[in-house]
């Protein structure tokens, strides 16, 4: 299947020029097209930032919803038609600063999603703010001072409460990129990619030069179900390790725990019979 596919033709797409979300967007597109997606069965799902805008560009189902609250639809989705392929993708900010709630009881409810996390270090839609993950000392309009803050660890978290699936890229490294969308895709339960990307605009510190130097490809020898080794990687502060950090032991999905039967829920229909008897009940 061609990336065209996914083409949405020629649009205006609203990101500054030199924006890792242009890269991601064509990594993404690729992705789909060599796991063989139809778009008719793909739904995006996203919350509110430029991150969020990635469903715009692409010709597929989306639902663009509330500031950090893209996961919550998104496994109502996958729960009501398992058929589909979902993923959530947004900023590091929605995700883990509005979201970040959302973020850790996802991770305990194992939907089968994936959630690609846009993780530019910056709140880049509403100026340049501090997010969830700048680094200590990063000054902004705000924070004239630099932050303060120690940065939230979205891979310690997720291993921490044995999410399924859980890695880190780059952007500055698209064949990698590309082939951990997939596994994350193609992984049964909940995925976490943390995807690092420059904001050209509002980080100058984290920029292209700087992932490409302070990051590295872990070693094939890797073993991701040594979960302690795995957590130890994740709480790296100088060179960040890039590939698949974790896996868990195989468990079932959210939507095969509450599954009522064979059909999916979406075929369900409602008998109001049964619903009148019960509110009569409490009449």
């Amino acid at each position: 299947m061609s990336a065209e596919k996914f083409d949405m033709g020629n649009i205006d797409i609203a990101w500054c020029p030199g924006c890792g979300n242009f890269s991601i967007l064509d990594v993404l597109k690729d992705a789909l097209s060599e796991l063989e997606i139809a778009p008719k069965d793909l739904v995006l799902v996203s919350g509110i930032g430029q991150a969020a805008k990635i469903p715009h560009y692409l010709k597929t189902n989306f639902f663009n919803g509330l500031h950090g609250r893209a996961l919550s639809p998104a496994t109502a989705i996958k729960a009501s038609n398992p058929s589909l392929t979902v993923i959530a993708e947004s900023g590091d900010g929605d995700m883990y600063g509005e979201g970040g709630n959302h973020f850790i009881h996802t991770i305990r409810r194992n939907p089968n999603i994936t959630n690609i996390v846009h993780d530019n270090m910056v709140y880049g839609l509403t100026k340049g703010q501090a997010s969830p993950t700048s680094r200590r000392g990063f000054k902004t309009g705000v924070q004239i001072n630099g932050v303060v803050l120690e940065p939230f660890n979205p891979l310690a978290v997720a291993i921490g409460l044995d999410a399924g699936f859980v890695a880190r890229t780059s952007i500055t490294d698209k064949e990698l990129t590309k082939d951990i969308i997939k596994q994350a895709v193609e992984h049964n339960g909940y995925a976490l990619v943390d995807l690092l990307q420059p904001c050209p605009s509002f980080n100058k510190v984290n920029n292209y030069k700087w992932f490409k130097e302070n990051t590295y490809r872990l070693e094939d020898s890797h073993d991701p179900s040594d979960r302690d080794k795995a957590f130890s990687l994740a709480c790296k502060k100088d060179k960040l390790p890039m590939g698949v950090l974790y896996k868990s032991q195989e468990k079932p999905s959210f939507e095969e725990n509450i599954s009522a039967g064979p059909e999916p829920l979406y075929e369900n229909r409602l008998d109001t019979d049964k619903l009148d008897s019960l509110i009569q009940s409490f009449a």
